[in-house]
């Protein structure tokens, strides 16, 4: 879910910031730039990990800064597609569910993604109806366990109407169609059999 990325960045450093020690100066004008930014195929940068190396510090005719090349690592927010995360139901409309790690909101599980016979009711909540007959209502902060099927980065919008959704640059489609996935609530009667049935062997 979180992996390092190495980035090499000509950073032109504010005046104003090089009354501080150097490596801190440009940690914090790094974090100013990428912190909570989308990097197309790289991810959310969650936090600057670490700098590697600086040179430089040249003043280019012109400019009144000092510029640096700075080597780096990001930890970035970028699950492979496959993994498996739990989060909380955000929002719901006609066409799923929208899923938020807190962190992170652009998470959607379109209705052909989830489980076998869930509907939407005429409240507008989807719903799973059980062999039994059994409603089982999807309901906001309802924690759920999905599978990310895919991760676009979509390109940035030229022109964008005032009715269109806000733009997001990494949108993360989810299924909750398969064994253990859904709801954690679905799922915990037979996680406790499963553990007591492990420690039954084991004693």
């Amino acid at each position: 879910m979180f992996v390092l990325s190495q980035i090499e960045h000509n950073l032109p450093m504010p005046p104003a910031l090089l009354s501080r020690p150097l490596l801190d100066a440009i940690k914090a004008e790094l974090e100013r730039l990428f912190l909570d930014k989308v990097l197309a195929n790289l991810g959310l940068c969650v936090s600057v990990y670490d700098i590697i190396s600086v040179e430089g510090g040249f003043i280019f005719p012109g400019e009144g800064c000092s510029t640096y090349k700075v080597s780096f690592r990001l930890l970035m927010f970028r699950p492979f597609t496959g993994e498996v995360l739990v989060g909380k139901i955000s929002g719901y409309d006609e066409k799923g569910l929208q899923v938020s790690l807190d962190f992170f909101s652009d998470i959607c599980i379109p209705a052909h993604l989830m489980q076998f016979g869930t509907v939407r009711g005429e409240d507008g909540r989807w719903m799973m109806k059980t062999e039994e007959g059994d409603e089982l209502h999807l309901d906001i902060d309802d924690e759920i366990r999905f599978l990310v099927s895919s991760i676009k980065y979509p390109p940035i919008p030229v022109e964008q109407k005032e009715d269109d959704k806000l733009f997001a640059p990494m949108q993360i489609n989810g299924s909750i169609k398969g064994d253990g996935l859904g709801l954690l609530a679905w799922w915990a009667a037979d996680e406790e059999e499963a553990e007591e049935d492990a420690e039954a062997e084991g004693e």
